[in-house]
């Protein structure tokens, strides 16, 4: 056990391909007691290297700062980096940076993340399958496919999976066609896995209002655990029509970047879960916030994780210990393989369950000769 007063030594970044549509970007930050801490940066295709190029940027300036400043770090982050002109790629490249800040500090005190917010809530957190269903084009372009593999994954212990059933191009103005051919797709999957799995429904920002509120209409039989995000989150009025309109639990929040973001989402009644992800929103400790807000106004949250099931699932893991009104987190089971490959102690769920990780920092042994060897 170390002490916290260390300074932060060295930051670097590694963009590593997972397997996916995208690469990863992981971060490594070293102490000036020789602590090292992980994280990960949330990215889309295109833009990996952008997003590495602002950590890089960060990284630097962060050489001598105090390795437990992290509120001070993400303050001047915003304030005096991104001189409030906040993006994607600068959060995504705060968060990665924030999580292994707190790896280190965690380490450096013996103690997993969540016993320094304030303890765990739970030993174990709920997780859902996704990226099973995908076709060339993003959607469920094989239903019967998607059908067959659904049912693989119940057979092995998921209880919730989650798909986005629209082919082709995000077209806001879908026709009957288009969206009869989504709520059959979701029919036929409920109908192969029964009607005690959770569906979760995925839109992809991709619907007008109108097109949003028919959808949901037709998919209310089916009794889907949740819809998200029928409409782009940043028209409000719009999806808060269709979060009225529905019985179905409406969730948004991927997109979002900052606490006041989210704050009009809430003010608006536009969701009845937030899904913020923690390689993007801010990092570690900013998730925990927007879920306090999030309780203050009875609205659950079931975190975004379209990264790793290595760095960027542990760090929501020690997020998600703390909240009271968490619900589930997402597992991409195609980046599994992958992270398996970069870490000596993984996160496998068992029944659709994952454990908090109870060692120090994020809990998990990264195998760092095997990053460096998969870094571009």
């Amino acid at each position: 056990m170390t002490d916290v007063s260390a300074t932060v030594k060295r930051v670097e970044s590694f963009r590593i391909g997972g397997g996916g549509a995208k690469d990863w970007v992981w971060i490594r930050l070293e102490s000036s007691d020789g602590v090292v801490g992980w994280g990960e940066c949330y990215t889309v295709a295109g833009r990996e290297a952008a997003v590495r190029a602002i950590a890089d940027e960060l990284g630097t300036r962060l050489v001598r700062s105090p390795v437990e400043g992290i509120v001070p770090f993400t303050a001047a982050a915003y304030r005096d980096f991104a001189t409030k002109r906040w993006s994607m790629e600068v959060a995504c490249a705060v968060s990665g940076i924030e999580q292994a800040m707190w790896d280190v500090v965690g380490k450096s005190v013996g103690r997993p993340v969540h016993a320094l917010l304030g303890g765990a809530c739970r030993s174990e957190v709920r997780v859902y399958a996704n990226g099973w269903s995908y076709g060339e084009h993003g959607g469920c372009d094989d239903v019967e496919a998607a059908c067959v593999c659904a049912r693989e994954l119940v057979a092995a212990g998921w209880d919730a999976l989650k798909l986005d059933p629209f082919r082709g191009l995000w077209n806001a103005y879908v026709g009957r066609r288009e969206v009869e051919d989504a709520v059959a797709c979701i029919e036929a999957v409920r109908g192969a896995v029964g009607p005690h799995v959770d569906i979760l429904v995925e839109a992809h920002r991709r619907l007008s209002p109108a097109a949003a509120r028919s959808f949901a209409r037709a998919l209310e039989p089916l009794e889907p655990y949740w819809l998200e995000e029928p409409v782009d989150c940043r028209n409000l009025e719009g999806l808060a029509a269709v979060a009225e309109a529905t019985t179905i639990p409406v969730v948004a929040g991927e997109t979002l970047y900052s606490r006041p973001e989210f704050a009009r989402v809430l003010a608006a009644r536009a969701a009845s879960i937030l899904n913020p992800d923690v390689c993007s929103c801010g990092g570690i400790l900013e998730l925990t916030h927007v879920a306090a807000s999030a309780d203050a106004e009875l609205v659950a949250v079931a975190p975004h994780n379209y990264n790793s099931t290595a760095l960027g699932l542990a760090a929501t893991l020690q997020a998600s210990a703390v909240m009271p009104n968490f619900l589930l987190t997402e597992y991409f089971v195609n980046a599994a393989p992958r992270s398996r490959e970069l870490v000596r102690s993984g996160l496998e769920p068992v029944g659709g369950r994952v454990a908090v990780p109870s060692g120090p920092g994020l809990g998990i042994d990264v195998d760092e000769e095997a990053v460096r060897h998969a870094g571009m």
